[in-house]
């Protein structure tokens, strides 16, 4: 670390809690049964895509204008569409596969919703050292009812979604509200999650220290601090 850190901050989804199975799992698993080869690193391609995608990429705010904002069957169809192209499947074909594989997706995916095994312990030792702890998520509806039935509420400081200050990552002005409440210097607060494009790229922006959550070393080439476990945190923090 290059400061002294007072304040850590923890994306939720896919960091904190995680889909059992995962969407991306699904997805690929529904592809590979269609037809598409299971090439080495293929997967990672689409899971990569799908992280650029959601941190508020130019194709994302297209499809809302297009669809609506991820309500519509359509926006679902056409989001499968392109994760198909970028599984490199020949456009004719992710046309005709995208259909069903939204349809698998709505019908059979009913994941369970479940803590990272080491957060309570994490948490609690964290918090026991005098560290600040939030949460900021770039969910557009709020999250505390989730976070209140997960256990995460009695930890954190203070918890709030991108819908809430109108800003999603990687957009740094989403963090100007944690700045605010901590009163921590921005080189003072680590941020923690699981999307480069968003939370690093956002963190980075905002001044604060970013450190990636990649256990499937889905971005293999960044410069940011990489862990492959939550609980790895605690080495990184130790080591100043």
């Amino acid at each position: 670390m290059k400061f002294p850190i007072e304040t850590i901050i923890f994306d939720l989804d896919g960091t904190l809690r995680h889909n059992v199975p995962s969407a991306d799992d699904v997805s690929y698993n529904f592809a590979l049964q269609m037809g598409v080869s299971d090439l080495p690193g293929r997967q990672r391609k689409g899971t990569r895509w799908s992280h650029y995608y959601w941190a508020q990429s130019d194709e994302l705010l297209k499809d809302i204008t297009e669809f609506g904002n991820g309500i519509e069957d359509g926006f679902w169809r056409n989001y499968a569409y392109r994760y198909l192209k970028a599984l490199g499947v020949p456009d004719d074909q992710a046309q005709d596969w995208a259909g069903p594989l939204w349809q698998f997706i709505d019908t059979e995916f009913n994941p369970e919703n479940r803590l990272h095994p080491c957060v309570p312990e994490m948490l609690t030792t964290l918090k026991g050292a005098g560290y600040q702890l939030g949460l900021v998520s770039n969910r557009t509806n709020s999250c505390h009812e989730e976070c209140e039935n997960l256990g995460l509420l009695a930890y954190l400081d203070f918890a709030y979604v991108a819908g809430e200050v109108d800003a999603w990552k990687p957009d740094p002005r989403i963090f100007d509200r944690a700045i605010e409440i901590t009163g921590s210097p921005p080189e003072r607060i680590v941020y923690v999650g699981d999307n480069y494009y968003a939370d690093m790229v956002g963190a980075k922006s905002a001044g604060l220290q970013p450190v990636l959550l990649d256990p499937k070393s889905t971005f293999p080439e960044v410069e940011c601090l990489v862990i492959a476990v939550l609980d790895e945190l605690m080495d990184i923090l130790q080591k100043g």
